[in-house]
């Protein structure tokens, strides 16, 4: 057995300098960042409902549904720039950015014992994140600092243990970027054996604001006020509770103070392990790693991009992180964190690529927490997305928008280079990872299936104009992010538009078979254009006659039947595959941003190619994209906060070893380079079976199957080579399982 010490968590020897890379904690709602520092000991405090006020949040989408019959009949004939027409004029406006709350700060008093200046390690220095606990720690000359973020009690807990501790406390809202204006009111107030501090920030022209409130309790020593906040001397611990709310009005601090929890910490510590650990064990990779990596911080690790141990932590580390920052909301740009007001692109969920990609491993990795948290963001913004599909298209049904701040689903993003408002696929493309969480766990929500028919309902209408062929035109349709060589941005059958429209139209008819509507609506799917092969083999970004490619792009929108739909694979339409895989090979990197490496990492394993998977990664991997907290980066030299490489890479690994649909599963498609042994636990597939997957460097491996409910299926490898039936030592094709029933599969040597 492996012990797993360094593979389910990371250290470092040094306190964090810069916030991006102090270490995470979350419970899908609150979020910590831990600079574990015992000179400046600061934990950042965000929430998942911050967001700064800006005006968007007001905003309607605009009435051009009058105007969209004209832009049709000009884009069929031929005007390759009649969309920059279609909500010109109007500004682009950015949804409300997503910001920090404060930090808590405790600081040794004037004249105590002196504490390293930070410049050098205190001795004995040493920090850690558990990711099986989500308890982070740091420890140096008796001093002990642990922090976790409770799913349990909704509230983050410090405690700190030191002989005669004699600390300043203080909540500081002073964050980078914080912008000015912000009303900012605070209170102290003492209590037997410690105290509470409380910080009330009003957003400027706003009638809302936050309010975080922290409990002290220590254990031992005098609690004095010491200008905005708490003295404590010779105290033998410190227990602080802090909570933040986002709300209109006052709050009732009292009443605040009072619902939070009255245990100590290993209580509270045991409470929220209960919910936290049994989660992050779901799922599990292990490699051939030398243990003298495994053993290495972090940030040393990191300087070996080939090493097995290096993907292990990542792998476990994207894990913990997604689950942290899933819960009342799935993950945002940043996750759940950010130590700056100021951040890229307001720290929202952007929807045309990122959002998806970062919860891509949440049904097979064993989260279906973040599912539920997707679902939530998805089924609390419908009614938006009516607005959206009656105001711009004249519609029924629904229409996504390309950004949301996790409040509004209506779309405002206007502008030449990125006319997002023309983006008709969002609902289909953020349905998808719902109904990969219903196959897998065999519960459909009934919200999905009427999304579902909404999302139908709206191709209905809007599909109403046909090329000279006589198929349907999807018109006007863009390929996010990305424009024809030789046309603007708004145009015709962009493939992503086609994909969407088909898969939204049998998905609702597969779900209510024998009505008209379901008829109806595999009619008007039959009548879509096929997909279009160009001039170089490759499957074309747009399937209207004309447009030529733009191949250097960080998007690969076109690619969506490859991954995730399943609607073009080697099995069942390989001449279309082997397109795909040509424009694979022709799509440049562009801007090097991570989730285009990470989005193409997909799509090669779904093509079974394990050596472009590998490439793909290599490029995360080797550019310098993640922070000493495990945290990545949107660029490379660790540019711009993000977790989209974080948190989408366990999927880009479980891709390229086992991929699955509810009538096919298929082992080792894309086997990693440099990776030849290793074992995956706790897959969970769409046909209801968890599965474990040994592979061995001379060809052989080993699946476990724990079938849930009865299944038939479809077996395959990557290579053509067969599994056999351990128990009859026979090919099983097709495979039938039966809930309850393991079945061990067996790969011999190659």
């Amino acid at each position: 057995m492996t012990d797993r010490t360094h593979i389910d968590g990371t250290w470092e020897p040094r306190p964090a300098a810069r916030w991006e890379d102090a270490f995470l904690g979350g419970n899908g709602r609150h979020g910590a960042m831990v600079y574990g520092d015992p000179a400046d000991d600061r934990v950042i405090v965000n929430h998942h409902t911050l967001v700064r006020p800006n005006g968007s949040e007001h905003l309607r989408p605009p009435e051009l549904a009058g105007r969209l019959d004209r832009l049709q009949s000009a884009l069929l004939a031929g005007d390759t720039t009649a969309a920059e027409a279609f909500g010109a004029g109007r500004p682009l406006v950015w949804v409300q950015p997503f910001h920090p709350a404060f930090q808590t700060r405790i600081r040794p008093v004037p004249d105590a014992s002196p504490v390293p200046d930070g410049s050098e390690p205190p001795p004995g220095y040493r920090r850690t994140v558990d990711f099986t606990t989500g308890e982070i720690t740091a420890v140096c000359e008796g001093r002990h600092s642990q922090v976790f973020v409770s799913r349990a009690d909704d509230v983050i807990v410090q405690y700190v243990t030191g002989p005669g501790l004699a600390v300043d406390l203080v909540l500081d809202h002073a964050l980078p970027g914080a912008p000015p204006r912000l009303a900012v009111g605070r209170s102290t107030v003492l209590t037997p054996g410690g105290g509470r501090l409380s910080l009330r920030v009003g957003y400027p022209d706003s009638e809302l604001a936050y309010t975080g409130v922290t409990v002290i309790r220590a254990d031992g020593g005098k609690v004095s006020v010491a200008g905005e906040g708490i003295r404590i001397e010779g105290a033998r611990s410190l227990l602080l509770l802090t909570r933040v709310q986002r709300h209109a009005g006052s709050l009732d601090l009292a009443a605040e103070c009072a619902a939070l929890p009255q245990d100590d910490y290993p209580a509270l510590l045991a409470r929220h392990r209960a919910l936290h650990t049994p989660a992050f064990r779901r799922a599990s990779l292990t490699l051939d790693a030398d243990p003298d990596e495994r053993a290495l911080p972090g940030s040393e690790l990191l300087q070996r991009p080939s090493s097995p141990a290096l993907l292990e932590r990542l792998f476990a580390a994207g894990r913990y992180h997604l689950y942290s920052a899933s819960g009342v909301l799935p993950p945002r740009l940043t996750g759940l964190w950010t130590g700056d007001w100021d951040t890229a692109w307001s720290g929202a969920f952007t929807t045309n690529a990122n959002l998806n990609l970062q919860i891509a491993s949440a049904a097979a990795a064993s989260l279906p927490e973040v599912s539920q948290a997707h679902a939530a963001l998805v089924y609390g913004q419908l009614a938006d997305w009516r607005d959206n599909a009656r105001a711009l298209f004249g519609a029924r049904g629904l229409v996504a928008p390309s950004h949301t701040d996790g409040e509004s689903g209506h779309t405002r993003h206007y502008q030449r280079a990125y006319p997002l408002h023309l983006w008709t696929a969002g609902a289909d493309w953020l349905l998808e990872p719902l109904i990969e969480h219903a196959e897998t766990s065999g519960a459909t929500d009934p919200r999905l299936v009427g999304a579902l028919h909404e999302t139908a309902l709206f191709y209905e209408d809007f599909l109403t104009r046909a090329a000279p062929d006589g198929t349907v035109a999807i018109v006007p349709s863009y390929s996010p992010e990305n424009r024809p060589a030789n046309a603007s941005w708004g145009t015709v059958n962009a493939t992503m538009d086609l994909a969407a429209a088909r898969h939204a139209l049998t998905a609702s008819a597969d779900r209510s078979p024998t009505s008209a509507s379901s008829a109806r609506r595999r009619a008007l799917a039959d009548r879509l254009p096929a997909y279009r092969v160009n001039k170089d083999g490759a499957l074309a970004e747009w399937a209207w006659p004309g447009l030529e490619e733009t191949y250097d792009h960080r998007h690969l929108s076109h690619l969506y039947p490859v991954w995730p739909l399943d609607a073009i694979n080697p099995y069942d339409t390989p001449e279309l595959a082997t397109a795909a895989h040509r424009a694979l090979e022709l799509r440049g990197s562009e801007n090097d941003s991570a989730h285009g490496h990470l989005h193409h990492a997909l799509i090669a394993a779904r093509l079974r190619d394990g050596a472009r998977v590998s490439a793909a990664l290599e490029a995360v991997l080797a550019g310098d994209f993640f922070h000493d907290s495990l945290m990545s980066a949107h660029y490379p030299s660790r540019n711009v906060y993000n977790a989209d490489a974080a948190h989408a890479l366990p999927a880009a690994v479980i891709e390229s070893l086992v991929q699955s649909t509810p009538h096919r599963l298929v082992l080792l498609p894309a086997p990693l380079t440099g990776c030849p042994s290793g074992e995956l636990r706790g897959v969970h597939t769409r046909f209801g079976a968890a599965l474990d997957l040994r592979w061995f460097a001379d060809g052989t491996a080993t699946a476990v199957l724990r079938p849930a409910r009865d299944a038939r299926i479809d077996l395959r490898t990557g290579d053509g080579h067969t599994f056999t039936d351990a128990s009859v030592g026979t090919p099983p094709a097709p495979l039938e399982l039966t809930a309850g029933v393991d079945r061990v599969l067996e790969l011999g040597p190659r």
